[in-house]
């Protein structure tokens, strides 16, 4: 009896997002067909120095570049379009589609970054379906979320219909007036819905998510009251809420200078669009707004996470060239610390004050919602759609838990829900859904030359911690030192005194040479020396005396110079002057 071949399965591959805020990346793959939806990056936590960015492990992708069919780039957040410029340099991505103010900005990072001949990028509107691949059809369908132009896919494979909500939540006055296609979700239910893929992000939260339109009286009335000069943060990307202070700096008659590049370009892109409208003459430039008195203008600046290089930590450290915060000034945060960020904002408000300012932040003034819905919008996202497998995804790990939680509660059964860490492979069919394996989910971690690898961040790790002690010798043919060590404590906190250590270190290396030269050398050929042996001897000898001596764990680095020429080959008037050495820099670490 023939056995009728098995259809194969849809995977899900998560890369990032989850068990975190940021970097969301995922892949859908059907036989040898993969489509990506979103490349995001997250940013560096305090341990990471000198980190800019941290991007998921893409080996996978690197090793299965050829099935790459295309991207979908649901809407313009960082965690969602930030990391696309990077893994260019690494594979090339056919097409990427995405609404046009994500793929204004996308443009920008490709071009800067000198890949855009890596990819062919397509806007799309609402409603448009595209076929990416024989096996996936991608439908876009209006969402609500902080960004303008925000969509949920409804993504077409051979065993049914998945559902990826995006960042969304569901707002029923939105400031552009584009609103939450809610019917194309029920249609979508009706039909059947196959799996639904959720953000989870306020998933702990009850009750709804307010809308955006409900900070515009709050910060109508501060700017009404506000006195003198007036400076505004929020997210640049916040175009909603970045269209209502500009509505609100003409209603009060004051003149808008904007500080920040990324404020600057993605205003730029939502006027270009329509999604920001707002005469020319508003804007004003930091060198005009000094002729004008303090009551007429608004300052519309970066930072709203006390991020180190953004204009108003700047500004707070008294390290902008153009502004300096003056007494009477009114700053307002019209956002709230996303997690990992909290110090650095309260410590830039605390500067701001110190200076004179008052500063109003926090949430009891009303001044900021999430764009993310919380558990009612999630169980009107769950009725809807009425998915037969559910994922929460876009989340820490109890955001995850809670999430799914709440889709058992509307209806779903706890064995169709899978929550799931970056790098699993979830199989679906039309009646299973489970694990069958990993791909590797690491992290890449960036900075302005590029890859940090592991062993950099290792080092950097112990530089700050416990400093660097660096010691250069110079021995000669006869295993004798040419020159008295070097020795350099840089960052290093020891009860000794250092010119003590500094003479422990070089009479340890001395010890070795006058006691063990013969372990190294050959004594019947004076040009035979085991010079990478010598090192590995003297640099575990010195890892073991500074951590005796400073009951810490150093970097210790090792620079040995060896003379060029070997003493049989040299003229005999010259056969005890070394003129030129080789360097070798070894690191021994913990």
């Amino acid at each position: 009896m023939s056995q009728t071949k098995q259809q194969p399965t849809l995977k899900i591959i998560p890369l990032g997002g989850l068990h975190e805020i940021g970097k969301n990346t995922c892949v859908l793959e059907y036989n040898d067909e993969i489509i990506l939806i979103d490349a995001g990056i997250a940013f560096p936590t305090e341990e990471m120095h000198g980190v800019n960015i941290v991007l998921p492990d893409m080996t996978y992708l690197r090793e299965n570049r050829h099935k790459i069919k295309g991207m979908i780039a649901t809407h313009g957040h960082e965690d969602h379009i930030g990391g696309i410029a990077h893994h260019l340099r690494q594979f090339d991505i056919p097409i990427i589609y995405g609404p046009k103010l994500a793929i204004a900005l996308l443009r920008d990072k490709i071009e800067e970054a000198g890949v855009s001949d890596r990819t062919t990028l397509k806007t799309v509107s609402p409603r448009d379906m595209v076929r990416v691949s024989p096996s996936f059809l991608v439908e876009f369908i209006r969402n609500t979320h902080s960004m303008a132009d925000s969509f949920t896919l409804a993504i077409h494979t051979p065993l049914g219909v998945v559902i990826h909500t995006g960042d969304f939540k569901i707002d029923h006055t939105p400031v552009d007036g584009e609103h939450f296609d809610l019917q194309k979700l029920a249609e979508h239910g009706e039909k059947g819905v196959l799996c639904l893929l959720s953000d989870s992000t306020n998933a702990e939260v009850p009750g709804s998510t307010p809308s955006e339109s409900s900070v515009y009286p709050n910060l109508d009335r501060i700017i009404a009251q506000a006195e003198g000069r007036l400076m505004i943060t929020t997210f640049a990307s916040s175009v909603h809420r970045v269209n209502i202070i500009l509505q609100l700096a003409q209603k009060h008659k004051r003149k808008v200078a904007v500080v920040g590049r990324s404020m600057l370009n993605v205003i730029a892109h939502a006027r270009n669009l329509g999604y920001i409208k707002c005469p020319d003459d508003l804007f004003i430039s930091l060198k005009a707004a000094r002729n004008l008195a303090d009551e007429q203008v608004l300052i519309l600046t970066t930072g709203s996470q006390g991020e180190p290089l953004a204009a108003l930590t700047r500004i707070s450290r008294g390290a902008h060239r153009h502004i300096k915060v003056r007494p009477g000034d009114t700053i307002v945060f019209s956002a709230n610390p996303i997690p990992g960020n909290t110090i650095a904002v309260v410590n830039t408000i605390d500067r701001l004050m110190m200076q004179g300012a008052k500063v109003i932040y926090g949430r009891h003034h009303g001044i900021h919602v999430s764009g993310h819905g919380c558990q009612e919008d999630h169980k009107l996202m769950l009725a809807l759609t009425r998915p037969k497998f559910f994922i929460p995804v876009h989340g820490e790990h109890r955001m995850l838990v809670k999430h799914a939680e709440t889709a058992y509660k509307v209806g779903v059964p706890a064995e169709n829900i899978v929550i799931i860490n970056n790098g699993d492979i979830v199989e679906v069919s039309p009646d299973s859904i489970g694990v069958s394996g990993q791909v590797p989910s690491g992290i890449e971690l960036v900075d302005q030359a590029g890859v940090v690898h592991e062993h950099v961040m290792e080092d950097r790790q112990q530089l700050a911690e416990d400093g660097v002690v660096t010691v250069a010798a110079s021995i000669s043919w006869d295993g004798k030192l040419m020159n008295p060590a070097a020795v350099d404590l840089r960052g290093v906190v020891t009860k000794v005194e250092k010119s003590l250590l500094k003479q422990l270190i070089i009479r340890a290396i001395e010890n070795i040479l006058e006691n063990r030269w013969d372990e190294f050398a050959d004594s019947d050929n004076t040009s035979k020396v085991d010079w990478s042996y010598l090192k590995e001897e003297i640099e575990s000898t010195l890892q073991r005396l500074v951590k005796r001596e400073l009951r810490s764990y150093p970097l210790v680095i090792f620079i040995l110079q060896t003379p060029d020429i070997p003493p049989e080959t040299e003229p005999k008037a010259t056969r005890k002057v070394y003129r030129r050495r080789r360097p070798t820099a070894s690191v021994a670490s913990r």
